[in-house]
């Protein structure tokens, strides 16, 4: 499915939102920025009073000549002061703009149902998060200290020329919007390249995560894929080559272009300015004076393009920033209640659900469990053994028909309650950056330093955390760093065991840990299970032996259902997939 994409103009009104809200810093900027300019431009008055006081000789007006240089010297002082608390506004502005984007996106996505983290690659969402929103920073920074002082020193500049010489200020006027022309020109060709450019950088920042994120770069190796990787991110690499350069190209002929505007007002100026003053239309204080505007005039128009360019780049990258934020969130019924001390029961009542409307899943699918039973769900790879525990989660919602909790349907209660009364194993380990104690005590912050070793010697990863060089205290990668796969498994499973919910998920819970280790967390498990619902999803089928009901799946649906002895003297599914197992592992 093709994402969403903002235009331009609709990128730009968001952006421009978020600025409002410090809309006292914009007014301050403002008006240091007029403070500056007006100073600035006050000087060349100054000059041109100083230059008609020195012409003819005898005729210099010294007293008047140094009353000037100290005015001179008093308003460069207050220009600078002025530029200084205006850049300051402009620092705090485009950086709290930024800090909120950040925040908004962050807090956002934590609000975003799984399955848009299931479609969308970690790098690509990374790179909208952080490189996105500095290209963004980058952009109103310049924003903000060219393109306010440039327009103000436009309009102020126009203002001082036509005290001077009307026929001179329209002479300039005239050319003006040939630099316009130009700068329109350059800026419609450039969005275009920038907005490839932001989304080929997120291709490359995707492909650079699958390739080393989480050791996967030993998986690489391990099948030899170095060349194939290289490849793919030389392909991509080549077309972000291009729009750069395309997108230079435009940028680069931005300058000249301007400068040679600049040249024919200069050129305009000079010569209408030098016919009128000989005529004695004009002092030649007030040509030189004219002349410095007329340099000061075009300036902002080289500054301004280039402003243009680097905002282009800006918007298109908050345009993509801005897509993610408008990802529609998990909506929260108003009326959902929080469930605490669940006793666990839950059914299944004519559930249907598939990830993709075209490829069904499952089907009219049915299930009863009674408080403190453990139901182990097993079959062949994607027939929805884990599909199961996200829709009991609420991971994904049904299509049809409905899930229930103590009689409540889940959708009336709260999700954070509802995954509260979850404590959750899965395959796949999952651990953050910092300490044993934090990662263990995850779901109970609160919980005592005496309370976490319980817990790790329940899950027998006590002994394993004291060889470590500081302990519970010592710090961990978010990828477990040099931990083993069976040590990071262990974690986890100490961290459900500090929590002891009323319901248990176990997703191939021992799949990483040693036979010695998993007959002990089992024996720590059927301790943890006694009198709480728990879902088992096994591949091993002889570590559901013991469990209450095994419902048998296939395509989606419930093909057996028993317990061991009665599945095995049914003779069906379940019973060739023992046996193909047990088969297996003696041969």
């Amino acid at each position: 499915m093709k994402e969403k994409t903002l235009t331009q103009k609709q990128a730009l009104e968001k952006v421009i939102k978020h600025i409002k809200k410090y809309w006292y810093l914009l007014g301050g900027s403002l008006f240091f920025a007029l403070v500056y300019v007006a100073l600035s431009l006050y000087v060349p008055i100054q000059l041109g009073n100083a230059t008609d006081l020195i012409l003819g000789r005898g005729k210099v007006d010294f007293t008047e000549i140094g009353l000037i240089a100290v005015k001179i010297a008093a308003f460069t002082l207050i220009a600078a002061f002025a530029q200084w608390i205006m850049n300051n506004c402009n620092n705090k502005i485009t950086y709290n703009v930024v800090r909120d984007i950040r925040e908004e996106t962050f807090e956002h996505l934590q609000k975003l149902p799984l399955k848009y983290i299931d479609s969308h690659s970690n790098g690509e969402t990374v790179s909208k998060i952080i490189t996105d929103v500095d290209q963004l920073a980058d952009g109103l920074l310049m924003g903000f200290s060219q393109l306010f002082t440039g327009i103000v020193t436009i309009l102020l500049t126009l203002v001082f020329m036509l005290t001077i010489s009307i026929k001179i200020t329209l002479v300039v006027v005239l050319v003006t919007p040939v630099s316009l022309f130009v700068a329109k020109f350059i800026a419609t060709r450039t969005y275009s390249m920038f907005k490839k450019q932001s989304e080929t950088r997120a291709k490359q920042t995707a492909l650079i995560d699958e390739v080393i994120g989480n050791g996967k770069g030993k998986v690489v190796k391990a099948f030899g894929r170095e060349d194939e990787v290289v490849e793919q991110f030389d392909e991509i690499n080549e077309d972000l080559r291009k729009y750069y350069l395309k997108g230079t190209f435009f940028s680069s002929i931005t300058n000249p272009s301007t400068r040679f505007v600049n040249s024919l007002v200069y050129a305009g100026v000079a010569i209408s300015g030098g016919i009128i003053a000989i005529t004695g239309g004009i002092t030649v204080g007030n040509l030189q004076c004219i002349l410095s505007y007329a340099n000061q005039y075009t300036k902002p128009f080289n500054e301004i393009s280039g402003v243009v360019t680097e905002l282009q780049n800006a918007i298109a990258c908050a345009g993509r920033v801005f897509v993610l934020l408008e990802e529609e969130p998990e909506i929260e019924n108003k009326n959902a209640i929080d469930i605490e001390n669940a006793s666990g029961s839950v059914e299944l009542d004519h559930v249907n659900f598939s990830y993709t409307p075209d490829k069904k899943l499952i089907e009219d699918l049915n299930l009863c469990v009674e408080p403190g039973k453990m139901i182990a769900i097993v079959g062949p790879t994607g027939c929805g053994k884990t599909t199961i525990i996200n829709l009991l989660m609420r991971f994904y919602d049904v299509n049809s028909g409905k899930i229930t909790m103590d009689s409540h349907n889940i959708k009336d209660i709260t999700r954070k309650s509802l995954r509260k009364s979850y404590g959750m194993v899965l395959q796949e380990t999952w651990l953050k950056n910092g300490t044993i104690r934090d990662n263990i005590a995850m779901g109970k912050e609160d919980a005592t330093l005496e309370e976490v070793i319980e817990a790790a010697k329940l899950s027998h990863a006590h002994s394993f955390i004291k060889r470590l060089p500081n302990g519970y205290d010592t710090v961990i990668g978010d990828d477990g760093g040099n931990l083993s796969q069976g040590q990071k498994q262990l974690l986890c499973i100490a961290r459900v065991m500090l929590c002891l919910p009323p319901m248990l998920i176990l997703d191939e819970a021992t799949s990483s840990i040693d036979t010695r280790t998993e007959i002990r967390i089992q024996k720590a498990f059927a301790k943890m299970m006694k009198g709480r619902t728990t879902f088992i999803v096994a591949h091993r089928l002889s570590t559901i032996k013991e469990a209450d009901t095994i419902l048998v799946m296939n395509d989606g649906k419930i093909i057996e259902q028993g317990n061991h002895n009665q599945l095995l003297a049914n003779k069906g599914f379940y019973y060739e997939l023992y046996n193909n197992q047990f088969s297996s592992v003696n041969s």
